[in-house]
């Protein structure tokens, strides 16, 4: 990819062309979370604890003391060993960059225990689409750690949303260590989603989230008796049932559209003040086209847009079945590096 094409994604995105052999934005999904196939990175993990006395599970991938790092943002009831982020990892390692895994409360895998399984953090909330407090606390502890750090940012899917809203609530305050973020396939209105996913195939796919968010969810009910209704958990089909009956509750919301209304990125777009690009495919089948064009419409002049006709959520997959990878983590990875370089230039940082 040249580097005219990094900065000007808009182009790059309408060349993007899925492998043939994968066909449809199910298949291309579908690849990202359980058929995908490629290099794997060990991390080194170190236990944060947090101000209000909870933990946090980080996951390291090393290289050069002064180089950038990579910090990267999960999907919903995702981790650092999700194959995603294994990838954009791996790309930061042959760079020759740190890579840093924050994993939510709730999510960190223990080490050496297979993906999908989790340690349940000790604290009383969990995590969510618009939770930017734990990000921000990582941020500047870096920051205190290493005052010279270059740090890159990037967010999948609900790690996406977080990044954005983070990067709009602290507007013109976003410390001068970031220079540039990224957020793969972001669901930018969380309503519009959570609707979105109760048509068609939707139901499939919330089946399979709603299974681990249950277990979570009545482990909490369990250790906070009264804070949530366990019956009302247990009967939830949607995301706006579960969203009512535990996400909000737990964590001050009025109910599922107070939350959604308060979380969502789109409303922050257009206070971005980082090079900041959203890669985003309109056949996701978790994400209305609509949304995407008024994520177009109000982000700032800071921010570009890489939306592409095909690709699925968190899919781009491109290359033959022996050597595929994702056109998106390149992308993101490639802008990343190029527009966080010019920031440092023209900066003087």
């Amino acid at each position: 990819m040249t580097r005219e094409a990094a900065l000007d994604p808009a182009r790059e995105a309408r060349s993007f062309r899925p492998a043939r052999w994968l066909p449809g934005a199910h298949l291309q999904t579908l690849w990202s979370r359980v058929l995908r196939r490629g290099p794997r990175v060990e991390f080194r993990r170190e236990t944060w604890e947090t101000p209000d006395a909870d933990l946090l599970e980080l996951d390291w991938v090393d290289g050069p003391g002064s180089s950038p790092i990579l910090l990267g943002l999960h999907g919903l009831e995702g981790c650092s060993t999700s194959l995603y982020m294994q990838g954009l990892m791996h790309r930061a390692r042959s760079r020759g960059w740190r890579g840093l895994a924050l994993n939510f409360r709730s999510c960190a895998a223990p080490p050496g225990r297979p993906r999908g399984e989790w340690r349940m953090n000790r604290g009383e909330r969990l995590y969510h689409s618009g939770e930017t407090s734990d990000l921000d606390w990582v941020v500047g502890r870096l920051i205190e750690r290493e005052p010279d750090l270059d740090l890159r940012l990037v967010g999948v899917s609900l790690g996406g949303n977080v990044l954005l809203k983070w990067l709009g609530e602290r507007d013109a305050a976003v410390p001068p260590q970031v220079r540039a973020a990224a957020a793969i396939s972001a669901p930018f209105d969380l309503g519009a989603c959570a609707r979105h996913l109760e048509s068609g195939l939707g139901p499939l796919y919330m089946r399979f989230f709603l299974a681990s968010l249950k277990r979570k969810s009545l482990d909490f009910a369990e250790r906070y008796p009264g804070r949530i209704d366990p019956a009302a958990v247990r009967a939830a089909r949607t995301f706006r049932q579960i969203d009512d009956a535990a996400t909000g509750p737990i964590h001050g919301f009025a109910d599922a559209d107070d939350y959604y209304a308060r979380s969502s990125s789109l409303s922050y777009l257009s206070r971005i003040r980082v090079p900041t690009l959203l890669i985003n495919a309109r056949d996701d089948p978790f994400e209305p086209r609509e949304v995407l064009a008024l994520a177009e419409e109000r982000a700032s002049d800071l921010v570009r847009c890489a939306f592409t006709e095909r690709g699925g959520h968190v899919g781009w997959v491109v290359g033959p079945p022996w050597a595929a990878r994702s056109w998106g983590e390149d992308l993101a990875v490639d802008w990343l590096a190029r527009a966080g370089a010019l920031v440092q230039r023209t900066s003087g940082l």
